[in-house]
């Protein structure tokens, strides 16, 4: 599969994040007139940066105020794909609901509303959208240190923006080399939005191309660039990465525990479950495990601790998970006089269907409407799936 990976050792900028997908690509018309359509023809220009080629974008743009409306209304009337503009609107978004957590009210955006943080969304958007990966990591965020100067006077790095948009996201961040702002909030938008897979993700990779954005500022001793590089991971395509969360509990009810796995399901997890457990001074309990996501893993064992009650879970990281290739097809079956479609859900390993399961929700309406046995119309679906793959299950 094609994952991209953003790797901000020097941070990431709006342009720096326009920049280095924009280097990859072939032909960069298309974003070129997308940019154009909100502020004018952008200046793309090869520097040098610590030794470092990486590719300029200044774009023809003034300064402003304005509302998440206008904004919106701008992206809207942009010339770029559709899916390019929607993922822009959301940057957009995040942005808003960080600066509205900041300040409590927003009336308008504050530098990221000018016109050039506009066109670096949807150029950066666009590009993404040509490069199509499948994946896109994200490595962890160098914020930088000391101070910056904005519209509410002079903050500390990280600013309440940036930091409020990271918080929300499932990037790490890092302080890294350099002083001054490194990462803005337009870039830690751009990179919490595009980011599809974990900031630890480690695959066997081959390297395709590499692209480098380059900032505005040219300090020394210091490439301010962002490298972006499209990789080729082999990767197992009946297979991911998974977190494994468990805890011990021995004073809890099973209505408890029942609750809190309902609960963690409900949440994202990949599974759950309640093994039965022998504990210390022979008291029964349970061993609870968790299935989750590398993302979705600290706030799934709060809720775990929350629910449990325990002081401390276990997260075995980043396992390997052989998964079977899953898809769905429309299997008709005669019950009676009557001919019903049912969606089955189907496995496949090695290109050969290895498991088939009715959706159940049907197999209950279509039960209570011919009067037979759940059992029996989930069977009959099975043996209609088996024989449509060509399968004797004789």
């Amino acid at each position: 599969m094609r994952v991209l990976l953003f790797d901000p050792f020097h941070g990431a900028a709006g342009d720096m994040v326009t920049g280095a997908p924009l280097a990859l690509l072939p032909d960069r018309a298309p974003v070129i007139r997308a940019i154009a359509s909100v502020v004018g023809e952008p200046d793309l220009t090869e520097v040098d940066r610590a030794g470092i080629r990486a590719l300029l974008v200044r774009t023809r743009a003034g300064k402003g105020h304005r509302t998440l409306e206008e904004v919106e209304a701008r992206v809207a009337g942009a010339d770029a794909p559709a899916p390019a503009k929607e993922m822009a609107l959301r940057v957009f978004r995040r942005i808003h609901d960080a600066e509205a957590r900041v300040h409590g009210t927003v009336a308008h955006f504050h530098e990221v509303g000018a016109d050039d943080a506009i066109a670096d969304v949807v150029g950066a958007c666009t590009a993404l959208h040509l490069l199509a990966p499948e994946g896109v990591v994200v490595k962890p965020v160098a914020l930088g240190s000391g101070n910056v100067r904005g519209s509410h006077g002079t903050l500390p790095v990280p600013a309440p923006a940036t930091a409020a948009i990271l918080a929300a996201s499932s990037l790490l961040a890092v302080a890294g080399q350099g002083e001054g702002e490194l990462c803005t909030p337009t870039g830690a938008a751009l990179l919490s939005e595009f980011a599809t897979l974990s900031s630890l993700w480690a695959e066997p990779a081959r390297i395709l191309a590499t692209g480098h954005g380059a900032g505005s500022r040219d300090p020394e001793g210091a490439p301010n660039v962002l490298r972006a590089l499209l990789l080729d991971a082999p990767g197992d395509q009946a297979g991911d990465r998974v977190d494994v969360l468990e805890t011990n509990v021995d004073d809890v009810t099973g209505e408890v525990v029942a609750h809190a796995i309902r609960r963690l399901m409900e949440e994202g997890a990949r599974d759950a479950c309640a093994i039965p457990a022998v504990m210390k001074k022979g008291r029964p309990g349970h061993l609870v495990r968790v299935v989750a996501a590398p993302e979705d893993s600290p706030r799934l064992a709060a809720i775990l601790a929350g629910e449990l009650g325990t002081l401390g879970v276990r997260c075995t990281p980043m396992v390997h998970r052989f998964v079977a290739a899953r898809t769905t097809a429309e299997v008709e079956v005669i019950l009676g006089e009557t001919r019903y479609t049912v969606p089955v859900k189907c496995g496949r390993a090695g290109g050969k269907v290895i498991s088939v399961k009715p959706e159940f929700e049907q197999v209950q309406a279509i039960a209570a409407q011919s009067g037979l046995p759940a059992r029996a119309v989930a069977r009959a679906v099975e043996d209609a799936a088996w024989k449509r793959f060509g399968v004797d299950r004789a």
